[in-house]
């Protein structure tokens, strides 16, 4: 069976990865990352899966806070808004699958971004399908817990 290699898109795509290495668009990355399928792959600043907060979620979704609006105290409770919010973040955990605690993924989910935690070569790989299907997606891989 003749197998031909897909043309390459100018979208963000894990061309491969190993326990001390994730490599996107065919660059090589020792470090945490975080990206979304347009825009430039960052360094995404956390070592262990205790690194990640809130904060370090928005800054890996590449999602900006919005300030309130003068109608926000018709909520039940105060309400981050966000702007360019992907559908799903998929955050890769190293080696093993960590969940994350709610209090850090909380707000996230009520501006209604998906949060999946899995171990970081499923999250690469998931991360690929999704990218390839369109959908709104960004993702966060460590290498390992405490790179």
């Amino acid at each position: 069976m003749e197998l031909k290699r897909e043309q390459p898109t100018a979208l963000n795509t894990v061309t491969r990865y190993g326990d001390h290495f994730i490599e996107v668009n065919e660059v090589q990355y020792t470090h945490a990352i975080a990206f979304r399928p347009e825009g430039t792959v960052r360094p995404w600043n956390v070592t262990a899966v205790s690194d990640i907060t809130t904060e370090q979620l928005i800054l890996a979704a590449d999602i900006q806070k919005v300030e309130g609006s003068a109608i926000d105290f018709l909520d039940d409770g105060p309400v981050t808004r966000f702007t360019n919010t992907p559908e799903i973040l998929l955050v890769g955990t190293g080696t093993r699958q960590h969940f994350l605690p709610a209090a850090v993924t909380a707000p996230l989910l009520a501006a209604r971004v998906g949060i999946e935690s899995m171990d970081s070569k499923a999250a690469a790989r998931t991360y690929n399908v999704l990218m390839a299907e369109g959908r709104n997606v960004a993702v966060a891989l460590m290498l390992s817990e405490g790179e």
